[in-house]
């Protein structure tokens, strides 16, 4: 099996059970430890400000595992160790690595109770412009989950993605989009976007306030393995009365390209595509999106990523290249990385010099089904109009931030996205990924500072970096492609005539909230593997 090196901003890395929240929202819940309260004496080795290299204090663990990893097929680097060995790799690791490591109070690592306690604390404190914490993606996982989820990109669900409207009473959770010939569609559920969920194995999604209930609204909504059978009550768009839906959960085979089209209008034919997801499968489907579009004759592009997190890096520069061509792009910089203040040449991960990643005109063999190095087709456009929510983050936002870099016009319609320009290589010690702050994505005109993401420059409250464009709420009341639908139909009208209709768009979310919640209102439930920026190593077929 592929080893993937993975590279992830700002990640979303709470479990997904952790989204809808009872009376009074986001706190409490177990999700996160105290920041301190444990006990015990520094030791004589450890003197504020001053640190030993990582490396002394690497794969030295309380419980040592033993054997080979069965995804890497690797021999465990674990050796005797104890707690406080753990906590003083985090403490010299985020010292080498985190990319504020000037801003991180260096605290007793004896001082906590445990390494989640002590990794909690190693981040900056300081806030964006907006008032959002400026490191709100700052998580663990075990490692044994992550490298499953990352490798094989499994995961039980329905193929119906749920978008929480309102997390906190009176909740409200509908359908996005679906996966076509997934349980969701399939008779008798038979599916659709749009469609209100209203209980979950009896229990009212609005009126749900003690924390049993909400457990089960969430394990309803986000089944964790396959073969689980939970039962809906649902409002389908446009029906008069609920109907009762039972669905079982299985391995969703995503089509993250869908609903490729063309809409004709009164000054040129407009190509139009939702694409969900930068993931390897991706490839094929892009290359005869674009192919189609090419063929037609398209004279602009609305690429609908509202509900995009973000994927391979690459695949977003394919994307950007397939939208702009050759002219605009070649020996341009689509990202360059950019580490601490100490090191201002290298990747400090990799120990290879720092280069900028262009903009591929030709396939990177993701997706078997097409050869790598066969040239893209492309549609040689100076603007596109990019429809996006609170949900377009990371490779998402790297689309738009290339561009950009390029002079491609990018007009934006939709709400703010979740501003992600920072990234992270996820590093395992002793049975634990860590995710901390590592570098920051710049385009060529080395711009990547947009951590409250960007925004329709009507936008009623401007957060992110201003686009041209309009602020426009989700409309579940249309099918996706719809030209009615709310978001295109304002593209199309902005296209035509530069005006936009009264702002109705969503102001950012934060991710976080105390205690590990997320604001999930707006937000698409996603598992954080569709939310990452993945890079494989040079020497991955």
């Amino acid at each position: 099996m592929l080893t993937i090196q993975v590279k992830t901003r700002l990640l979303n890395l709470i479990p997904a059970a952790a989204l809808l929240a009872a009376c009074g929202g986001g706190g409490g819940g177990g999700f996160s430890a105290p920041a301190g309260g444990g006990s015990g004496t520094a030791p004589p080795s450890w003197v504020q400000g001053q640190f030993s290299p990582s490396s002394s204090f690497a794969a030295m663990c309380m419980t040592p595992r033993t054997g080979v990893d069965p995804i890497t097929q690797q021999t465990y680097p674990d050796r005797t160790g104890n707690a406080l060995d753990e906590k003083n790799w985090l403490r010299s690791w985020t010292n080498e690595l985190y990319l504020w490591f000037g801003e991180v109070t260096d605290q007793d690592p004896a001082g906590f109770a445990g390494d989640a306690a002590y990794f909690d604390v190693l981040k900056t404190t300081a806030i964006t412009a907006s008032g959002k914490d400026k490191d709100r993606f700052h998580f663990t996982y075990p490692t044994a989950t992550w490298e499953s989820l990352s490798q094989s990109g499994v995961q039980a669900g329905y193929g119906a993605s749920f978008v929480i409207v309102a997390a906190v009473p009176p909740r409200n959770v509908v359908i996005a989009y679906t996966e076509p010939g997934s349980p969701a569609t399939t008779a008798p559920a038979s599916l659709a976007r749009g469609a209100q969920i209203l209980t979950v194995d009896g229990v009212d999604l609005v009126n749900a306030n003690d924390q049993a209930s909400i457990d089960t609204l969430n394990a309803g909504l986000t089944p964790k393995t396959l073969g689980e059978s939970h039962t809906f009550s649902v409002m389908d768009l446009g029906a008069t009365a609920p109907r009762t839906v039972t669905l079982v959960s299985a391995n969703i085979t995503e089509t993250p390209v869908q609903n490729v089209t063309t809409l004709a209008t009164a000054n040129g034919l407009v190509g139009y595509m939702l694409f969900n997801d930068h993931i390897a499968t991706a490839e094929s489907e892009l290359v005869a999106a674009f192919t189609q579009l090419k063929s037609a004759g398209v004279t602009d592009l609305v690429l609908d990523i509202r509900y995009n997190g973000g994927g391979y890096l690459d695949i977003a520069s394919e994307v950007a290249y397939m939208i702009a061509g050759p002219v605009p792009t070649t020996g341009k910089t689509f990202e360059l990385d950019q580490f601490n203040s100490k090191y201002p040449t290298t990747n400090p991960v990799t120990q290879s010099a720092l280069t900028p990643l262009g903009f591929h005109n030709t396939t990177q063999g993701f997706d078997m089904s097409i050869p790598a190095g066969q040239a893209l087709p492309s549609l040689n456009l100076p603007r596109v109009l990019i429809l996006t929510t609170a949900g377009t983050c990371s490779a998402s936002e790297s689309i738009i931030n290339g561009l950009q870099g390029v002079n491609i016009e990018v007009i934006e319609i939709g709400a703010t996205t979740c501003g992600k320009p920072y990234g992270f290589y996820p590093a395992d010690n002793c049975g634990v990924t860590y995710f901390s702050i590592q570098f920051q994505g710049v385009n060529a005109k080395d711009f990547g500072n947009y951590p409250d993401g960007f925004t329709p420059h009507n936008t009623v409250t401007t957060e992110g970096v201003p686009l041209p464009g309009c602020s426009v709420a989700d409309d579940f009341s249309h099918s996706l492609a719809d030209p009615a639908e709310a978001l295109l139909g304002a593209a199309l009208a902005y296209r035509t005539a530069g005006s936009c209709p009264v702002p109705s768009g969503v102001a950012p979310v934060t991710p976080l909230q105390a205690g590990g919640h997320a604001a999930a209102d707006g937000l698409v439930i996603k598992p954080f593997w569709r939310q990452n920026r993945l890079y494989r190593p040079p020497s991955t077929p």
